[in-house]
């Protein structure tokens, strides 16, 4: 995240430096993986959340949208924080807030609680992963660097894969009564373990210079961001009062005062949050358009997939959970060989990945519309096999892809603008595509008729995003 793929070149440990032995790596990857578990993990789990909490519909988006919007926010300044103060520093503070946090979420008496732990978890998240990316470029270096980058790609894919299923198997198991509960406790014996290993066998490094951190900038996307979504997840339960339509349209002016910080901050040699020069590259503003194509309809659809099969399906959280087995199956066999392939086709790769994801969802529409509400693991599990491997081919090598047809100065902070955007498009689907979900769900489209509106939607995005990605070049 941030500039750390760049500052970690003029790290203060030499190029030579032994590479980081199979445990330490398997730590720092932690930090990879535990933040993208707990985004998806807790989708499984809204219903129950709702029912014990007394939540409505729109405080249960702002369990997946609080988390987001922080972590999105503070990614760039947890990076570049890390650069300046020690990136081992920054991991085990991040590490350690993200486990208590965890604990207070799974303690929460009230659904108020519950919002402003998950908001300092999000927070604690973004401190903890910019130090993964950037301490293995400042660590690896040749093939072991490679493969260490190739990993992390599988981590954050296994993790949003395999998160809604484990939220399922706990929610079900119900151990010890703890229900919900057990989503965010699961997360304490892992990061407690982690942060023994990560004291022990990881190394410091920092940048020779940091960079400063931009804090306005950070506070300014901060606010576009709650100007936006907060009316966005509240306004339809709420009958869409005046106060959702003055935030909504002050998101304008508060982005154009970002955009216009940031270009006084460049102007004057500063290290502004979203640099515009790097956003005037023309194979960044594709992987920005296809960022935010992607882990939009994404993060939206995990979040609705989960309400429609717990809702008028009747399925258990465990059924539920393992109607997304098969996409997790194919998400993980495309994070497995991705790599490889991406070496190959390059973003051919994504393209074949749009379209292949457009059949999944195109064909979960018809179940959905033909079977609803009798739908089982079973009858969902081709769309959903086939969606996941679509998804996979679109996800794990677009960072890459991307990044790599940048010049090789700027792919640190390019790297940081993707991931900022792949935060901020989760919790943007949740608000937006969870928004249209609910109000469709709520007349006589019913549940089934929702959620086959929103796979053909996403049917038809992803057909529109083939031909910008031709503009990527390929091979």
């Amino acid at each position: 995240m941030t500039d750390q793929l760049q500052t970690a070149r003029v790290a203060t440990e030499p190029r030579t430096a032994s590479p980081l032995g199979p445990v330490a790596l398997t730590t720092l990857l932690f930090g990879a993986f535990l933040p993208m578990l707990s985004f998806f993990i807790i989708n499984v789990a809204l219903p129950a959340i709702g029912s014990d909490l007394q939540a409505t519909s729109g405080e249960l988006q702002l369990v997946v949208g609080s988390y987001g919007i922080a972590n999105a926010t503070l990614l760039v300044v947890g990076g570049r924080l890390g650069d300046g103060f020690g990136r081992k520093r920054l991991f085990l503070l991040g590490l350690f807030g993200f486990t208590v946090m965890s604990l207070i979420c799974a303690i929460a008496p009230t659904i108020g609680v519950l919002l402003a732990a998950r908001v300092v978890q999000g927070a604690a998240a973004a401190a903890m992963t910019p130090q993964v990316l950037a301490s293995i470029s400042s660590l690896l270096t040749g093939e072991h660097r490679a493969r260490a980058m190739a990993m992390f790609g599988v981590a954050g894919g296994a993790a949003a894969a395999l998160g809604q299923i484990l939220g399922g198997v706990l929610v079900e198991a119900n151990v010890f009564d703890l229900g919900w509960r057990a989503v965010f406790l699961v997360n304490v014996p892992v990061g407690l373990v982690a942060l023994a290993a990560a004291l022990k066998l990881l190394p410091e490094t920092r940048a020779e210079k940091a960079q400063r951190v931009d804090l306005v900038g950070a506070g300014l996307l901060a606010l576009a961001l709650v100007l936006l979504l907060l009316p966005l997840t509240e306004g339809r339960p709420l009958g869409w009062p005046t106060w959702t339509w003055i935030s909504l349209a002050a998101t304008i002016p508060a982005v154009g005062l970002l955009g216009v910080h940031q270009h006084r901050s460049e102007r004057a040699g500063s290290a502004p949050l979203i640099p515009p020069s790097v956003l005037r590259l023309r194979p960044m503003r594709i992987g920005l358009l296809l960022a935010v194509g992607f882990f939009t309809t994404f993060g939206g659809f995990m979040f609705v997939f989960a309400l429609a099969t717990q809702g008028e399906a009747g399925m258990s959280p465990l059924e539920g959970g393992l109607s997304l087995l098969p996409m997790a199956v194919g998400f993980l066999i495309t994070s497995i060989y991705g790599p490889r392939l991406q070496q190959r086709y390059g973003a051919g790769l994504i393209l074949r990945g749009w379209i292949v994801q457009s059949v999944g969802y195109a064909v979960l529409a018809v179940v959905a519309l033909t079977l609803w509400p009798d739908v089982t693991p079973w009858s969902l599990a081709v769309p959903m096999l086939i969606a996941g491997f679509g998804s996979g081919l679109v996800m794990v090598p677009l960072m890459g892809v991307v990044v790599g047809q940048v010049p090789p100065a700027q792919a640190g902070l390019g790297s940081g603008i993707l991931l900022t955007s792949q935060q901020t498009c989760l919790a943007l689907g949740a608000a937006t595509v969870g928004t249209a979900y609910l109000s469709l769900a709520g007349t006589s489209w019913g549940q089934g008729g929702a959620l086959a509106a929103v796979s053909l939607a996403i049917t038809a995005i992803s057909l529109l995003m083939t031909p910008v990605t031709h503009q990527l070049r390929t091979r």
